[in-house]
């Protein structure tokens, strides 16, 4: 099944901030997920080559003793850390959803929409995704091409990646080969000959505009999680599902202070991908809590809002009078069963399925090839396969990343094809 790939790109420095790889589509959570990546950028592989880490930037304000201080989260991180002043998104629907719209609105964030039918708006990213393509993802067996000339006899025959194995892939290269080679597009005014890779670009962006400075707070990503407004009864909150928990005990029946189009209700954090559990923030103490569905306790594993949906539709056509508890049941029975095989079910499985860590990483060398992600499928496919089996011609020589090819409204068609 084909996969989409969002990703975060600083316009001046060309750095990927954030990198998410969903099944067939790309949902509201996904955006924000790569906009949260921006403030709290993903580990490094732990084997990864030095160039691969990002480095400590600025003079520490206070030299802490405590451990999980300076080893923190952004310690030893694959990309740097910014605070996004304005994001230019494309007129996409989850880009102008309530859901990415709200997050912008708690953190400070315009939106800028690219102009219709205007590719040097978004030509940075574009360009990206065909650097992709070209650099890494042709390598890569089971790779379909921009087009039937590039398809192979039979790509699907090899195509056997989990979307967080291909995450990790890409994560790799960004980190150990994109940020670090130079490109077209960036220089510096003042000496125009002088080429720069993204990395470069960021350290030339410091030493003018000084330190970045991203958020502290631990409970940063529940800011990034979709809101709901509901009020709390007796039984708790329902968002579609009643969920429960003790902090809401001082606050049941009580209308809220806030105003507007929210007014008398609270602000419900939870995620689409899980809806077993959902958030709430003591207005109080300013801590969040846990609230738990009614029928998590019979679950041990994660369930997503699109699952629910589904599952609802299957036992309201086989039963007079259905419940959740036993359309979940009926759908994870139908799953083990084989029977799940209509393109929807793929879909909810497939979401269901990704893993969000990265997996564990080898030393890495210095090609594509090599890394070790890559290696490990190589070692198993004969890439010399006289078929042609997957494999495409050598492509162009590269320029460099410049933003300023003719034909970059035409690749975005192609762009997101699955490795």
């Amino acid at each position: 099944m084909s996969n989409w790939k969002s990703i975060a790109q600083i316009w001046y420095t060309r750095c990927i901030t954030g990198i998410r790889v969903t099944p067939v589509s790309t949902k509201s959570v996904d955006a924000a997920a790569v906009l949260y990546q921006a403030y709290r950028p993903r580990p490094a592989g732990t084997d990864w080559p030095a160039q691969a880490v990002w480095p400590e930037h600025g003079i520490p304000r206070t030299v802490l003793l405590d451990a999980d201080a300076i080893e923190g989260s952004i310690r030893g991180a694959a990309g740097p850390a910014i605070v996004p002043e304005t994001i230019v998104v494309d007129h996409g629907k989850i880009y102008v959803s309530e859901h990415l719209t709200s997050v912008c609105q708690r953190m400070g964030i315009s939106i800028q929409p690219a102009r219709l039918r205007t590719g040097r708006d978004k030509g940075p990213v574009e360009r990206f995704f065909r650097t992709l393509r070209e650099s890494l993802l042709q390598v890569l067996p089971g790779y379909k091409g921009p087009d039937v000339h590039s398809r192979g006899v039979d790509p699907e025959s090899e195509a056997f990646f989990y979307l967080d194995e291909l995450e990790a892939i890409i994560r790799e290269w960004v980190a150990a080969f994109y940020h670090h080679d130079a490109h077209e597009s960036l220089r510096d005014p003042y000496a125009s000959g002088l080429l720069m890779s993204p990395a470069e670009m960021f350290e030339h962006g410091m030493a003018r505009a000084g330190y970045i400075e991203a958020p502290r707070d631990p409970d940063l990503a529940y800011e990034f999680l979709n809101m709901q407004w509901r009020t709390i009864q007796h039984y708790g909150v329902d968002l579609g599902r009643r969920y429960n928990g003790s902090v809401l005990n001082p606050y049941r029946n009580v209308t809220s202070p806030y105003t507007g189009k929210a007014k008398g209700r609270w602000p419900i954090h939870y995620s689409p991908d899980d809806i077993t559990r959902a958030y709430f923030r003591d207005p109080e103490t300013r801590q969040w809590h846990t609230l738990t569905w009614e029928h998590a306790p019979s679950m041990d594993m994660p369930l997503s809002e699109d699952a629910m949906t589904f599952a609802r539709k299957l036992a309201a056509a086989k039963y007079t009078y259905p419940d959740d508890r036993l359309a979940i049941a009926d759908l994870f029975e139908r799953w083990n069963l084989g029977l799940g095989d209509t393109l929807a079910e793929r879909r909810v499985a497939l979401r269901l399925s990704r893993d969000a860590t990265l997996l564990d990483e080898l030393p890495s060398n210095n090609d594509v090839v090599a890394l070790p992600s890559v290696a490990r499928v190589l070692a198993v496919v004969d890439t010399s396969d006289d078929s042609g089996n997957g494999q495409v011609d050598d492509p162009d020589p590269e320029t460099g990343d410049d933003d300023f090819d003719e034909d970059l409204e035409d690749f975005y068609a192609d762009a997101l094809e699955d490795a």
